[in-house]
């Protein structure tokens, strides 16, 4: 269909998701591509939310063709995409689409949207199909407004326990088919094509809406001005969701109800009794999620609890014949001590950290800082005091339970597969691939100390010959041609599949990877997720950040509506780490001294020069990591990321881009690492970066 110049703008927020958004990109260059020979013009607006990633340096060079506005702080998703929408009015816009980065636009989608709101005038605001990585579907690219019942049964999980009643799932429409055309309430934000007159009548999204909530409150302002809101079947968008969030510290849980809680607020506020029964609802809910993100630390604590009162009772009943062999005053106060006691010496010998599984060697290294405290505390307190031997006994058996418990849990979690490798496999028969797979077969940070739990499975071919910089002899096998990619994830159980492939037009890949993601997801139980990779060293070092960020939360993620922080900047952050550096510098010099004689006599004086610069202040022993081959370019301020950082932070003997091997890491992925290193600095940092070094030397020794 020949359109009249129509004229389109995609805008597109970014933070710290360079390669999904060079992949979305690439992907929107094609389906615009079909749409130019229609007479549809477009523009591309980034606007980049002061991501830390290089993502505009990296991504102008390849896309000449797209917009990029560099934002000085992260100022929330709505106020982005509000400066993204003027800039495509100015550019005499009719067509507005609200893009997530991290999307793979089919080659028909601009096409199918920009004819069916031709085709509906009526029509404000429409979005499409949205699907995971592994072709299921997305439930929020539909959705009913959360009203007071709506809420309600979202809220209380009656949408959960009924998801086919058109009474309790009006939220998430689950009662509808995802294959059909219809009028909703709201479309997802990952992905809205806004008619100009709709956007302009409602002036954009509103800006209390740091993160979530704004799509809702946006479709629901344009229904009030008369317009529809579609959700259209027929062309489809992969939605690889929460990526952004996932890469920074931003508490979702947090912004996902305060956002429910201010459009509750703002367009049902006249209900007092509705807004309590709300926040109850979302309070009962955060504290469920945050017991859900952090289950294994709050389920190991539970345990521990358990284990050490009934190793108290038994340890009594050994020694003195009799389960109850304390005063009866002294209950229940014995077991609170006692488990106060234990959690506190768990998480000071570095248990229940949010970095690292519990471990038998961490939690009896805590039972014995139990044991000396609670020795210390009979002498303050005698009339509850244990005896010797039951507090040896109880200690005692509680190494023992403990240790059945983690040990117990580990061999389940391989049972059940939680531990079963990745299986990968490449699509392009290039030089790339073969570096990719050589490299993939080290274990990453993720699973230092352990096997590597990636399996390249083999290379999925694009063309009928090798490329010309293929070698002779391949790590791997060829397994298939790109035409058989839905049953070659089928019959290898694929779980990702990385695309390296330079010679096969992105289109075509794209057709191939939606075909094949819908087909697995709806009927096979192989799902597989498909990544387009650029440079092996932005995997590892996104790699390396989401061990670690993931489950950041306190004063940072609080204070994220109101601009970047680095917490290495606060002079509480930088008094620990000094105290930290002084201490640890007196111990390698007195105590620890002979250990580094013993382990590294050729190295020795350098070592001991290095720990003298830490206790001068001039390296930290965890810090920066700074490539001796660009220390000139710094001194001419060209990586000006490092050289700011290097104000707030010092060069560590050790530190985050050593959990791979740096060496290997180019300037933008160590920057990565020390910018988030300097943003995200806490105690709990280093010593889980201590431990991971600590086991990937004695695994190499």
């Amino acid at each position: 269909m020949q359109f009249a110049a129509v004229r389109v703008a995609i805008v597109i927020v970014n933070y710290n998701v360079k390669d999904l958004l060079a992949s979305c990109l690439a992907s929107l260059r094609a389906s615009l591509g079909r749409c130019a020979a229609q007479g549809v013009v477009a523009d591309i607006i980034v606007v980049d939310n002061d991501s830390t990633d290089g993502s505009v340096e990296y991504l102008t060079p390849t896309f000449p063709e797209v917009q990029f506005i560099r934002l000085a702080e992260n100022v929330g998703f709505g106020k982005a995409n509000n400066i993204g929408f003027c800039k495509a009015l100015q550019n005499g816009a009719q067509y507005i689409l609200c893009l997530n980065p991290d999307t793979l636009i089919s080659e028909d989608t601009i096409d199918s949207m920009v004819q069916f709101m031709q085709a509906h005038p009526e029509v404000g605001i429409a979005g499409c199909k949205l699907l995971n990585a592994d072709g299921t579907f997305q439930l929020a690219c539909r959705r009913g407004f959360p009203t007071p019942w709506a809420s309600f049964c979202k809220v209380f999980g009656l949408q959960a326990l009924f998801p086919q009643s058109r009474l309790f799932a009006q939220y998430n429409q689950t009662f509808r088919s995802e294959d059909d055309t219809y009028a909703v309430d709201a479309v997802g934000g990952a992905f809205m094509f806004i008619r100009r007159e709709a956007l302009e009548a409602v002036k954009g999204f509103d800006e209390d809406f740091f993160m979530y909530g704004e799509d809702l409150d946006l479709c629901y302002r344009v229904q009030q001005q008369g317009w529809k809101i579609m959700y259209v079947h027929t062309t489809s968008v992969i939605h690889y969701k929460g990526e952004s969030t996932r890469r920074s510290a931003i508490n979702e849980i947090k912004h996902f109800y305060e956002a429910m809680e201010i459009f509750a607020r703002k367009h049902y506020g006249s209900s007092w009794l509705f807004l309590a029964l709300l926040r109850a609802g979302i309070a009962v809910r955060s504290a469920l999620a945050y017991l859900s993100a952090y289950r294994w630390e709050f389920g190991f604590a539970v345990a521990d609890v358990v284990i050490m009162n009934g190793a108290l009772l038994l340890g009594t009943f050994l020694w003195k014949g009799r389960i109850w062999g304390f005063p009866s005053y002294a209950y229940p106060t014995v077991f609170i001590a006692l488990s106060v006691v234990t959690l506190l010496s768990m998480i000071a010998a570095g248990e229940y950290s949010p970095y690292a599984k519990p471990a038998v060697r961490r939690a009896w290294s805590g039972l014995m800082i139990s044991f000396f405290i609670l020795s210390a505390l009979t002498y303050f307190f005698k009339d509850y005091a244990f005896s010797r031997g039951v507090l040896l006994l109880t200690i005692g058996i509680g190494m023992i339970g403990t240790a059945v418990v983690r040990v117990t849990v580990g061999f389940i979690e391989k049972i059940v597969g939680q531990e079963r490798e990745r299986r990968i496999a490449f699509i392009g028969n290039n030089a790339a691939t073969v570096h990719l797979a050589e490299q993939l077969a080290v274990p990453h940070a993720a699973s230092v100390g352990k096997r590597s739990r990636a399996r390249v499975v083999g290379i999925i071919t694009t063309a009928l010959a090798k490329s010309d910089d293929m070698p002779e002899q391949l790590p791997v096998p060829i397994i298939g041609h790109i035409s058989y990619l839905r049953k070659i994830i089928e019959q290898y159980r694929i779980d990702e599949v990385i695309v390296t492939d330079t010679v096969m037009p992105r289109a075509d890949i794209l057709q191939y990877i939606m075909e094949a993601a819908q087909s697995s997801g709806a009927r096979s139980s192989c799902r597989a997720t498909f990544r387009f990779a650029r440079e092996y060293d932005d995997v590892v070092a996104g790699r390396i950040v989401e061990k670690y960020v993931g489950n950041i939360t306190g004063s940072f993620a609080d204070s994220a509506p109101q601009g970047i922080q680095y917490n290495l900047a606060l002079w509480k952050y930088r008094l620990v780490k000094r105290i930290i550096d002084i201490v640890g510098a007196v111990f390698i010099l007195t105590i620890g001294l002979p250990v580094v004689i013993l382990r590294k006599p050729p190295h020795m004086r350098r070592r001991v020069r290095q720990v003298f610069d830490v206790l001068c202040g001039a390296k930290s022993l965890i810090g920066l990591y700074l490539p001796l081959d660009i220390a000139p370019t710094i001194v001419q301020s060209t990586y000006t990321t490092t050289h700011r950082l290097l104000q707030l932070g010092k060069i560590g003997l050790t530190g985050l881009a050593h959990v791979h091997n740096p060496e290997q890491l180019s300037p933008h992925a160590i920057e990565s690492l020390n910018e988030f290193y300097v943003r995200y600095y806490s105690l709990w940092l280093d010593v889980d970066i201590l431990v991971t070094l600590f086991f990937r030397i004695e695994r190499h020794e």
